[in-house]
């Protein structure tokens, strides 16, 4: 089985918290939760991959790629979502393509198009006239259109209203059903897993669960589908 994240014994120490061994892989063609509390390391443990935080300890791979010695050929396959856009509130959606495409050799301009038309986007509009989850469907757009491996989303469905927390989430799963993609999402809003999770990672205050405790979340998870 390929695996296309590979975090191995990440650690990372602060003045008032500490990531302590996190140890976990997601495969080709599934999407893996990343929960816990608020403050319980998710957050740092996706800027550790993203190489936005240097860490004390451990080994990441992305796609095989060392996350820091092949940094530049790891992030060409990587698609990020935070839950707050990272584009010029004063952009227009044509002018957000012209900006990102240039750091896509393979970026696709009628599968952006296309995007934006199931996505309901219009392309004259700036991003600070987008609602939350409009935005959110536009940093989508954006990864789809350079076909992005592996999509990491950080706390995608915060503030959202039901509706579009659902919209997201069968957009997740549609993505991931070729085989070929796989999607990294952290949310402390457990709800979300029984509609999108194939694998549950749980941080708590900077620890790994233990495998029983996992084991009794996925068995709650799996009675919640039946019931």
């Amino acid at each position: 089985m390929t695996n296309y994240l590979e975090v191995k014994n990440l650690s990372k120490s602060f003045d008032s918290f500490q990531l302590h061994n996190i140890t976990f892989t997601l495969p080709k063609g599934y999407i893996m939760g990343l929960i816990g509390p608020n403050g319980s390391g998710k957050t740092t443990t996706i800027k550790l991959i993203l190489n936005m935080l240097k860490r004390n300890g451990g080994e990441i791979k992305i796609m095989g790629l060392d996350n820091i010695a092949d940094e530049q050929k790891a992030k060409a396959e990587l698609g990020v979502v935070f839950d707050t856009n990272y584009f010029s509130d004063d952009w227009k959606v044509s002018e957000v393509e012209k900006s990102i495409s240039v750091f896509y050799p393979n970026w696709n301009s009628e599968r952006f198009s296309e995007m934006l038309r199931k996505f309901h986007i219009a392309p004259t509009k700036k991003v600070k006239e987008l609602s939350k989850g409009m935005q959110m469907k536009l940093m989508l757009a954006c990864a789809f259109s350079y076909d992005a491996k592996l999509l990491i989303l950080d706390e995608p469905t915060s503030g959202l209203d039901p509706v579009s927390r659902d919209e997201l989430l069968q957009i997740l799963s549609e993505y991931i059903e070729d085989g070929e993609h796989s999607v990294l999402f952290s949310t402390h809003i457990t709800g979300d897993l029984e509609r999108a999770a194939d694998y549950i990672t749980y941080i708590s205050y900077g620890e790994l669960f233990s495998p029983a405790a996992r084991m009794n979340l996925l068995i709650c998870s799996a009675l919640l589908r039946v019931v």
